[in-house]
């Protein structure tokens, strides 16, 4: 169970980073997917520091609530609800998980999930990522994108608000198919967010001999 909702909690990090993917829509498109894409692109980009409340929902249907910052690029903190006990902190090159229940520290490389795809400060989607699905829905549209060099398995959706234009969320798929699907409640722009809220540190106390090489 601990190890769920670690790497839950790690993919739901990765994918709030994922805006400065949509650089460049890829070939293949049509005009009306191509413009869809590049209207999400100049609206994740006009995005600095940002927050708001968001829901998860796992694949079993269990789901869990709390407060996102966001910071581009590549830095975010999910601060869950109680009972959770979760952190999740991106300093912008690793994502750290702390989980006061479960007593447990985890720090993951932003290049170990398929969602580095979208980390770069600099991706263009014609190299090496592939956008399989531009869909219309009634009140807004989506966007799903995989790895094109099938180097990382899974996929993500990032789903889009049409009046406004906002991120309304996205949902990861893993390599087994199973999904996270997050919402945000009401994101809206901030400043002055505190760089301290971008840094995690064990916190748990050292045993005798941890840390040295």
């Amino acid at each position: 169970m601990s190890l769920t909702r670690r790497s839950l909690a790690t993919s739901l990090v990765c994918a709030a980073l994922a805006g400065p993917a949509l650089a460049q829509a890829p070939a293949g498109l049509t005009a009306q997917e191509t413009a869809l894409v590049q209207r999400a692109t100049a609206y994740l980009q006009a995005i600095g520091e940002a927050q708001a409340r968001f829901v998860q929902t796992d694949s079993r249907g269990q789901s869990s609530t709390g407060t996102v910052y966001l910071k581009r690029p590549g830095k975010a903190r999910f601060a869950y609800d109680p009972p959770s006990g979760l952190l999740v902190v991106s300093d912008g090159s690793a994502v750290s998980v702390a989980d006061s229940r479960l007593k447990t520290f985890d720090k993951y490389p932003l290049m170990a999930t398929p969602l580095s795809l979208f980390l770069a400060k600099n991706i263009r989607l014609d190299r090496g990522v592939t956008i399989t699905r531009v869909s219309r829905m009634a009140d807004g549209f989506s966007i799903t994108a995989r790895d094109g060099k099938k180097q990382t398995a899974g996929q993500i959706t990032l789903t889009f608000t049409d009046t406004p234009l906002a991120l309304a969320g996205w949902t990861v798929a893993d390599a087994q198919g199973r999904s996270t699907r997050v919402q945000l409640k009401g994101l809206a722009p901030a400043s002055g967010l505190q760089s301290a809220l971008f840094v995690l540190k064990d916190p748990r106390p050292k045993a005798p001999g941890r840390g040295k090489m």
